[in-house]
Order: structure tokens, then C-alpha cells, then sequence
């Protein structure tokens, strides 16, 4: 299996529930907060074509849930690539429940599909997947095996 990248989060009260369970929502939440910070610290270029004309629309999430978490439980947000192809990223996330005894739980996984596009807003076209974000992705990608 690829490497992942990884986005520590400790679960505050606000995102949970009169319960105490998280809402939904955040895990997606957390899957943008993750490539968010892939791009800070693994692509931090293009963050600066994102403040030009390049942009990354969300096409599609999903997410499913295998545990509960709750308020201050730890979690690793783990990203991986799936597939690219010329103008769009597929990402799968696993969700993992740190435990204190250094023992961890896997209770959540979703995907991220991710088209790049360039363009003023009324106007944007499908563009190449930036040659900066390709490098810094490689360290993610899958393993393939050899054609025989």
C-alpha cells in the first residue's frame, strides 16, 4: 500500500452532537482540511496558483463510518492517491482513532474526486493537473504492479 499523508485532529465539543457523537458533516470537513494542509506543506506553490486562476472543484465525496468518536478523541486523517489523470485527483481517506496505549482503530474511510480547472469563474475549463502537484503526489501514489 502507498505512503499517506497525514493531518493530526483533536474532536472538539463543537463538532459534536447533543449525544456527543460527531456530526457527519466534519468528516467531510476533514477531508478538505487534509488536502488543505497536503498542499501547505507537500505543494505550497500551488497555493500560490490557486490565488491566479487555477482551481480545484470537489466533484465528489463519500464517506462511511465503521465507530463512533467523540469529543477529544484523537484522530489521523490519512490521505492517499487513488488516480490521476489529466485534470483530476481521486483521494481515499482512512480515519483513525488514536489510542492512548498507541493503539489505533480504523473508524471512518471516504474519497475525494478533484477536477482542476482554470479560468475566471464564468468562463473555467479543464486544465492539466499542475506538473508541481504531480511531483509532490508521487511519494502518495500507488504502487503498480509490472506488465508481464
Amino acid at each position: 500500500m502507498s505512503k499517506y499523508f497525514e493531518y493530526l485532529h483533536t474532536i472538539g465539543f463543537e463538532e459534536t452532537n447533543l449525544v456527543g457523537n460527531v456530526y457527519y458533516v466534519n468528516y467531510l470537513r476533514w477531508q478538505g482540511r487534509c488536502r488543505e494542509m497536503f498542499l501547505k506543506t507537500c505543494a505550497p506553490d500551488v497555493l500560490a496558483e490557486l490565488q491566479d486562476d487555477l482551481k480545484l472543484f470537489t466533484l465528489h465525496v463519500d464517506c462511511e463510518f465503521f465507530a463512533e468518536v467523540t469529543a477529544f478523541d484523537e484522530l489521523s486523517i490519512r490521505m492517499r492517491l487513488v488516480e490521476m489523470t489529466q485534470t483530476q485527483l481521486e483521494f481515499s481517506f482512512d480515519y483513525v482513532r488514536l489510542g492512548a496505549d498507541g493503539g489505533e482503530t480504523l473508524v471512518g474511510r471516504g474519497r475525494q474526486r478533484v477536477a482542476c480547472m482554470r479560468g475566471p469563474n464564468n468562463r473555467t475549463v479543464p486544465a492539466r493537473v499542475p506538473e508541481s502537484l504531480v511531483r509532490a503526489l508521487e511519494p502518495y501514489t500507488p504502487q503498480t504492479v509490472p506488465s508481464r
